[in-house]
């Protein structure tokens, strides 16, 4: 256990502990996460690419253009770092389908995957090397992150204020800043990212967020290389980050470092697209419709209790594009109980316009008093869905946490069918799905993740 010196700027704490950390000292199943992470972020891609936000930032990027360092996933194009992590994470972002942590619903693993790809493949660097970077990224933003929840959402403030450090210190890794340099990137990172919670929930500004934060992450290690300096108190000091976020429980932030890793315990990959808080609530769902043999005609109402409900987060039924469809979650409860289960293919019109789906929407109401949370985590939770039938009959079942996500451990065999799926979109030559995949799954063992960038960047 290593307890921080109240004499240091919690800056210079983080570098310190990230420095100190080795590579080859990371848990096996840190590594596997990460490598996870990836995989779905690269899958989400996919879905994203062709989708008309991520496209636009795609033309603005290559307009601009600019020393080619670095890949566009899937165009072969080829732009500077922060300008191809931008565009790579906004495709992943756009679909609404990229893997999210558990505490807050920030989406740190698209950004220091798309960071860590772009810095690595540019610097030569090993799989290895990439994916502990992933790791050590992943923890600063999170440990951040938990301390902003719930207070930073209540302000208004969407994850890109905490996903900005997990791409300042993968790519101040990857450039192998020292100590000084990479608590300043931290520095320049906290006052860098921008983004509102309320448009990340009602249009496509979630996805402009993630690029957002993957670019100035990049900006601020690379400034920080070159010896600018930001303010080392910015996160701590009155008037600073954690003060104007709602910075709770501040002293758990550089507390028992490596005892536990954020990327094993929080990190949720996506087995169905939309809001992660969601998912757990339409596992109930499908659950207690298979018990019961639910047909739908015979539906007389359905009651949602969901931890979701103390965020006020629930959406509106009958959504009519993958924005609202994401964020509603009587959609993804009927559409759970009509068809079994949500999947991938529940963001399409098609699906959202279902009359079967439609008629149950208008029967789901929510517990006016839902349980009480055990803390202030409030995305960590479940729900349950009990639906009452015409002839008296209820059905009822409880999800504590979706599947694929770390508390109920994360099976490759999820991952692999979700990156089967969604991968192909992408449209590269056949093979590369299978080629991509194993490349993924043997990167701790490559030379340089060259190989990988360049099955990526095929057209």
């Amino acid at each position: 256990m290593q307890s921080p010196s109240l004499a240091r700027p919690l800056a210079r704490q983080l570098a310190d502990f990230v420095l100190s950390t080795r590579a080859d000292a990371l848990p096996a199943l840190a590594i596997e996460h990460a490598k996870m992470s990836l995989a779905s972020t690269l899958a989400s891609a996919s879905m994203g690419y062709g989708i008309e936000s991520a496209r636009i930032i795609r033309e603005i990027g290559l307009a601009d253009g600019g020393v080619p360092a670095a890949g566009l996933w899937f165009d072969g194009g080829r732009l500077p770092l922060a300008g191809a992590a931008r565009i790579n994470a906004a495709a992943s972002d756009a679909a609404a389908s990229d893997d999210s942590d558990m505490r807050s619903i920030a989406h740190i693993g698209t950004i220091v995957s798309s960071v860590a790809l772009a810095v690595g493949e540019r610097e030569g660097a090993s799989g290895r090397d990439v994916l502990a970077a992933m790791v050590l990224g992943y923890e600063v933003a999170g440990r951040l992150d938990e301390s902003l929840t719930p207070g930073r959402m209540q302000r208004g403030f969407h994850g890109s204020w905490s996903t900005v450090f997990g791409a300042c210190v993968t790519a101040g890794l990857l450039l192998r800043l020292d100590a000084p340099r990479l608590a300043h990137a931290i520095a320049l990172a906290a006052t860098s990212a921008s983004g509102m919670a309320i448009a990340a929930d009602t249009s496509c500004a979630r996805e402009y967020h993630a690029g957002q934060a993957a670019s100035a992450g990049i900006r601020a290690a690379l400034a920080a290389q070159r010896g600018f300096e930001g303010e080392l108190g910015v996160l701590e000091q009155p008037r600073g980050l954690l003060d104007a976020l709602g910075g709770q429980a501040r002293e758990d932030i550089a507390r028992d470092w490596g005892e536990s890793w954020d990327i094993v315990t929080d990190l949720a990959i996506k087995l169905m697209p939309g809001a992660h808080p969601f998912h757990a609530t339409a596992e109930a769902a499908a659950e207690a419709a298979r018990a019961g043999a639910v047909r739908p005609e015979n539906v007389a109402r359905i009651v949602v209790s969901a931890a979701v409900q103390w965020t006020n987060f629930k959406g509106e039924p009958h959504p009519r594009n993958l924005v609202d469809a994401a964020h509603s979650l009587p959609y993804f409860v009927a559409a759970s109980i009509a068809d079994d289960g949500f999947g991938w293919h529940h963001m399409d019109v098609a699906s959202m316009a279902d009359p079967v789906i439609a008629t149950l929407q208008d029967k789901v109401e929510f517990d006016p008093d839902p349980p009480p949370l055990p803390d202030r985590f409030p995305h960590r939770h479940g729900g349950t869905v009990t639906i009452h039938m015409r002839d008296g009959a209820v059905h009822s079942a409880t999800c504590r946490a979706p599947r694929g996500s770390g508390a109920r451990g994360i099976d490759w065999r999820d991952v692999e069918a979700k990156f089967l799926r969604l991968f192909p979109l992408a449209g590269l030559p056949a093979g590369a799905t299978g080629a991509c995949l194993e490349a993924i799954a043997n990167l701790d063992r490559a030379g340089s993740v060259g190989a990988l960038a360049g099955l990526l960047s095929r057209r």
